[in-house]
């Protein structure tokens, strides 16, 4: 590969890196830090899209729908929460196989309805930013993907620093450590479980508005991210933030190299997330940030 196109696929794939970390962040607190095993996270992701969508065609910015939808996205997840919830979490310690059927399902209504409402067809939105490049020498570099890599650093360091300053972030971390202990310090885990949801949800929404910036969407694109959000997510080390950045990073650089590469192409992007995964798996269990 020439040393041109070679630093070419680098610099595109820290920009696709840090859309997978944008995309994947809600699911690092939600499956990383509660264990709870939500692979319904791409199809409410897919869900802001679409609400974002409608926000955007009023005239609305992408990304400040994306932030207007958070605090309803909040209230959607704590509800989600506490009907997994009193339904599965409190009757056993099988409720992680039940708890993934339960949001498969929840997945499946979401991708139906979604069909319902706005058909099979692709949406997409617009902004002043969609469209146009920023030239660096000979590269031109898509202004829709520096929007949504600045935005991925941003949610991170916020998340980091609201998971490590405030007292329900240090709860949170908590609660996936030790819940007796956390019962001692006088903090109720179901509560601080479900606050931790409501802030995941809320992420997704905006990792939806991220999506839609991206490129268009339609109601079954959830199945395109669910591998690679939960790659990301496991390659990191589970609910770690500023891992999530570096795993995602780590994906997308490789993916754009792949897609690169004269002798594999796109037919193979998709399979890196999962070989990665198993390489780390079998050398560093615990992930690359994990403890």
């Amino acid at each position: 590969m020439p040393l041109d196109l070679l630093w070419e696929a680098v610099v595109f794939g820290v920009l696709l890196g840090c859309f997978y970390a944008a995309v994947s962040i809600g699911l690092s607190v939600s499956f990383g830090l509660l264990d709870v095993p939500h692979v319904a996270h791409p199809a409410i992701m897919v869900l802001g899209s679409y609400c974002t969508w409608m926000l955007a065609s009023r005239g609305l910015d992408p990304v400040l729908a994306g932030v207007v939808l958070m605090p309803a996205f909040f209230l959607l997840g704590m509800a989600v929460y506490r009907f997994y919830f009193e339904t599965f979490e409190k009757r056993g310690s099988d409720a992680g196989v039940r708890g993934i059927a339960f949001f498969f399902g929840l997945a499946l209504i979401v991708e139906v309805g979604l069909i319902l409402g706005f058909g099979v067809d692709q949406r997409m939105v617009e902004a002043a930013y969609i469209g146009k490049s920023l030239s660096i020498g000979d590269m031109q570099l898509p202004m829709r993907t520096l929007v949504v890599s600045g935005v991925a650093v941003l949610l991170t360091l916020l998340l980091t620093l609201y998971m490590s300053k405030t007292f329900m972030g240090r709860a949170i971390k908590a609660v996936a450590q030790d819940e007796s202990a956390l019962r001692l310090m006088g903090a109720n885990p179901v509560r601080v479980k479900q606050w931790a949801f409501g802030i995941a949800t809320a992420v997704a929404a905006l990792s939806g508005a991220m999506l839609i910036v991206v490129g268009p969407v339609d109601p079954g694109l959830d199945r395109v991210y669910i591998g690679r959000t939960f790659a990301v997510v496991v390659l990191a080390g589970l609910g770690s933030m500023t891992g999530t950045v570096a795993a995602g990073l780590v994906l997308g650089v490789s993916e754009s190299l792949v897609l690169a590469a004269p002798d594999l192409g796109a037919s193979w992007a998709p399979a890196v997330s999962f070989a990665l995964l198993l390489i780390v798996l079998g050398v560093r269990p615990q992930g690359l940030f994990g403890r």
